[in-house]
Formats: structure tokens, sequence, C-alpha cells
């Protein structure tokens, strides 16, 4: 029943999607179209400009928790890199002797049980259930269905920094301070997240190959703001970029003037087996039969990366965003791969996590580890960091 609903969700989802980059044609879609039009404008009225309107006059209360808050998300729906920033930044400021705690919300973790949940709404009554504790600085523990696929990446690259999940933020911040002794606080996707203030520098993300989407709000669109909302951010990253950005960068300065703008590119590090930790260099599939298998919101980027490490990619199987795979599809990949002679199954880290114990391994299946490496900007990153540390 349960994988019923996970494969019909799927299924939705990449209907909407197709229609909503026009990809679907025909009376139907247009239909649909028309109706996500409607609901964007009405999206923008009551989430976006009502909801910043009751902070704005304190009908709507933010918190302040004393600490430092760097708040690092984009104005899009998924694609932008976000999680290597993040990952980057912890680190970073980790190194410069900050005690960080990392922020989720877990997007598509394991919720609390429904009867609690319930119970609480029909009570008015706050949640007091302690944030999921992914890692405490110092052991991984939680899974990714637990924790969800990024703050359980995250803990697993950052072994010495605190990962929480928690919709309520300012719960699970105050619960980092009190809990382990931080003094930073990363909202991991949380540029909209105005409830937690203090003091914040916003940081957002942008996709140089797809800047603002197809420009549209949700659910018409991906954006979740419209572009002019930039002018909140403090420090901009351009992403995956390829240093022809002089048009985004006169657009970015329409909205914002002042902010730091930092490009940079996923840069991979080496490839890593994903059931036994071994690790090889990049050279590994360079001019190799390999097949790619990805859940990601952009595989063609993917997809493209590991052409240009020299690989001849001869199968690729997409699933949607944040998929959790099952045997058999890690079966049927590995067949469809050998059928055309692939050498290697190449995947995100992100998706590895999702992966489950298989005992065929006719194929090695590797994830490609990546971080950021920043191209242009680097004195507004150490600006950036400075402002954190020592403000």
């Amino acid at each position: 029943m349960r994988e019923n609903i996970r494969v019909w969700t799927e299924n939705v989802e990449t209907f909407f999607l197709e229609v909503i980059f026009e990809e679907r044609r025909g009376t139907r879609a247009a239909i649909v179209r028309a109706i996500l039009y409607v609901l964007s404008k009405v999206f923008l009225v009551v989430a976006v400009k009502a909801r910043r309107f009751l902070y704005n006059v304190r009908i709507l209360r933010d918190s302040t928790l004393g600490v430092q808050v760097i708040a690092i998300g984009n104005l899009t729906v998924g694609g932008t890199g976000k999680t290597p920033v993040v990952e980057k930044f912890a680190r970073v400021l980790q190194d410069e002797g900050r005690t960080v705690a990392i922020l989720s919300r877990g997007y598509r973790s394991k919720p609390p049980p429904f009867r609690v949940w319930l119970l609480n709404k029909l009570l008015f009554r706050e949640d007091t259930t302690p944030p999921r504790v992914v890692s405490d600085g110092k052991s991984l523990l939680l899974d990714s269905e637990a924790a969800g696929d990024e703050p359980y990446m995250l803990a697993s690259n950052l072994k010495d920094v605190v990962v929480l999940v928690d919709k309520d933020r300012v719960k699970s911040g105050r619960y980092a301070i009190e809990k382990f002794g931080c003094d930073t606080l990363l909202l991991d996707d949380g540029f909209q997240y105005w409830k937690l203030r203090g003091r914040r520098h916003d940081i957002v993300l942008i996709d140089c190959q797809q800047p603002f989407g197809n420009e549209r709000l949700l659910p018409r669109g991906t954006l979740r703001e419209p572009p002019s909302h930039l002018a909140r951010a403090s420090t901009i990253f351009i992403t995956k970029s390829d240093g022809k950005t002089e048009g985004l960068r006169k657009r970015i300065a329409q909205y914002n003037s002042t902010a730091g703008i930092i490009e940079c590119v996923h840069h991979p590090l080496y490839f890593e087996d994903v059931f036994t930790g071994e690790r090889q260099e990049l050279s590994l599939i360079q001019g190799r039969k390999v097949a790619s298998l990805s859940g990601i919101a952009q595989p063609e980027s993917f997809e493209q990366s590991l052409v240009k490490l020299g690989a001849q990619l001869v199968y690729s199987k997409r699933f949607a965003d944040h998929h959790r795979f099952t045997q058999q599809e890690m079966l049927n990949a590995i067949n469809r791969g050998k059928k055309r002679q692939a050498e290697f199954i190449i995947t995100t880290q992100k998706d590895a996590v999702r992966f489950p114990k298989i005992d065929r391994r006719d194929l090695p299946i590797y994830f490609v580890r990546v971080e950021i490496k920043i191209n242009s900007g680097a004195n507004d990153f150490q600006d950036c960091v400075r402002k954190i540390c020592f403000r």
C-alpha cells in the first residue's frame, strides 16, 4: 500500500512538472496550466505578500536566540546545489572556532505519528517533541529515511557538526544551544524561514543554468518568491557557473546592488563505492562505458558532468527528486547497464543514501563525491565568513 502511494505521488509530481515546463501539450494540459496560473496569483497574495506583511506589523512574531544565524536558501524549488554550499560554510565556520549546528526541516523525512500531530493541532498544543538528532557532532544517529536525504548526507560528511531536524527551527535552534553549546546556526533551506531572526545573514543561491526557473511563481512555476526579493540577501552564490554571467549579474544588480556575489562550481573529488566505501580516482571512468542512476531535480547536469570526466554514457535512468529506490529498481538498472556493456553504475551521493542493500553486485556502483569550488568572489566569501565570525 505504501509503495503504491509513493509511485502514485511521484507520477503526479512528474505530470505537474511536465505541465509547468510546457512539455505536455493538448487541451487537458492547457486547462491545468490555466488553473495553476490562477493559484499562483493566490500564492503571491496569501503565502508571500500577506505573510510578509504580518511579520512586518508583528502580528506574526519572529524569535531571537542570541546567536549567529545563517540562512542558506534559494528563490526556486530544488536543483541549485544547496547542500554542498551548506557543507562548505559549516566546515569553514567550524575551522574558524565556531560551534555550528545545521538546522533542517528534513524534506520527506519520516514524520511524527499522525495521532500525535492531530492531537496537538486539535488542542492548540505546542509541540514539545525534541528535534531529531541526526548527528550530535560525534556520531551519526539516524538513517536517511528518518533524517531526510540532505541532513543525513551533511551529517555523514561533517563528523564534528551537530545536525538537527525539525519543522520548528526556533525549537531546534534552542535545543542546539542548550544541549550542545552551539553559537552558530545554519538554516538549511532557510531563506523563506522568517520565524528565526536575530543576528542573521541571508545567503541566496542562484543556478546559473536556470536562474529563476520558468519565471513564474508556484504552483504555475518553480519560484517561491519574485526575483525582486533578492533584495533581502546579504550574499549571493551563482552556482554551476560557466563564467558567462554578465547578463545575470546585471539582473541581480537591479534587485540588490550591495550583496557580495560569489561564483562557484560543483567540483568532483573522487568516486566512492556505495556499499564498500572504497574510493577511486576520477580517472576511473575516463574512456569507459558507464550507466547513470539518479533521482534529483536536475539530472541533466549530473549526466553532463560524467561526460566531462571522459565517460561514455551508454544508459541513464532518472527518477523523481528524492525517490527512494527499491531492490528491484536497482537490479533493473544493473541488468540494463550490463546489456549496454556498461562497466560501472554512477550515481550522486544524495541518491546513494537512499539505496537499499542488494545481494547482486554484477556492476560496481559508485557515487561522485563533490565539493564547492569558488571561481570568482573569493574575497566576498572570506568577507562573509569574517562578518559571521567576528561581527
